[in-house]
């Protein structure tokens, strides 16, 4: 743990090192752009079921 704490720091610090790893990340957050979206769309899907299931429902209710 303490390992990467410092590293972290390091990271944080050393200011080539910490551009080098923005980059890294642009470049793969658009590779995996359609990947977050995909799992963004299948979130949702769960919260609407999630949300039908818990709705008051309504009509004729046989005891």
């Amino acid at each position: 743990m303490r390992a990467f704490v410092m590293i972290r720091q390091y990271a944080l610090t050393y200011s080539e090192l910490a551009g080098k790893i923005k980059e890294l990340e642009q470049k793969y957050d658009k590779q995996f752009a359609d990947v977050y979206e995909a799992m963004d769309f299948l979130i949702g899907e769960k919260q609407k079921q999630i949300d039908f299931e818990k709705r008051k429902k309504i009509g004729f209710k046989k005891e």
